[in-house]
């Protein structure tokens, strides 16, 4: 290393490498890409985001189901029985990994349960984790996903939760709920914001817990 590159590379700080080490940002399929069709928010749902908060669907997923006309669905659904006017949620993750834009960020989420939901960032994954585990690959991409939105709004870790954790409901389901159960989650996603490999691992099943894991295709 020359003399130039060797005092610039000890002119940056530990701080410094450490926020600039999470540099590969997760692809989000927009939600214009998957054919959204939202109704106009209210200004008064706008908020500050300050907290994320994951759910499940609490719905099997099964070999085949399209992700897309899941999306169109539960926004069709969502409009037509619960008077919302877009997806409840403002990410969705399906079992291979993919993570699609919902709800736009600046507004508040939908919740069927009763929490306040002002300033919650709200994650969904596909699937009943009471009934089926998992992928690795949604898993990584919720831990990538939670990471840079707690870079990007500033969320602290404590304020990094489950559904579960806002109000009474299963939801994310046991088999997802043990990782923030145990602080594992968390854990994980601080390695993922140092940009140290977050070694994710989901272990075997739990006692009397799902042992199939949900199909990636």
């Amino acid at each position: 290393m020359t003399r130039p590159l060797l005092l610039i590379a000890l002119l940056i700080s530990p701080a410094t490498r450490a926020a600039d080490a999470l540099t590969t940002r997760p692809t989000i399929i927009p939600a214009a890409e998957w054919g959204s069709k939202p109704l106009p928010i209210p200004d008064a749902r706008k908020h500050t985001p300050k907290y994320i908060t994951v759910h499940h669907a609490g719905v099997l997923w099964k070999t085949g189901d399209d992700p897309v006309k899941k999306l169109q669905g539960l926004q069709a659904y969502g409009q037509r029985d619960k008077n919302w006017p877009d997806l409840p949620y403002h990410f969705l993750i399906a079992p291979d990994g993919r993570i699609f834009a919902g709800r736009p960020v600046h507004y508040e989420p939908e919740t069927n349960t009763t929490y306040k939901t002002t300033g919650h960032l709200g994650i969904e994954l596909w699937g009943d984790f009471t009934k089926q585990r998992p992928s690795k690959e949604q898993v990584t991409a919720l831990v990538n996903l939670t990471a840079h939105l707690a870079t990007d709004h500033k969320i602290e870790m404590k304020d990094i939760g489950a559904h579960k954790d806002r109000a009474q409901t299963a939801c994310p389901g046991q088999d997802l709920y043990r990782y923030f159960e145990s602080g594992q989650f968390r854990d994980w996603v601080k390695a993922a914001q140092s940009s140290t490999d977050p070694k994710i691992d989901l272990g075997p099943p739990l006692k009397n817990g799902p042992t199939d894991p949900i199909p990636a295709k």
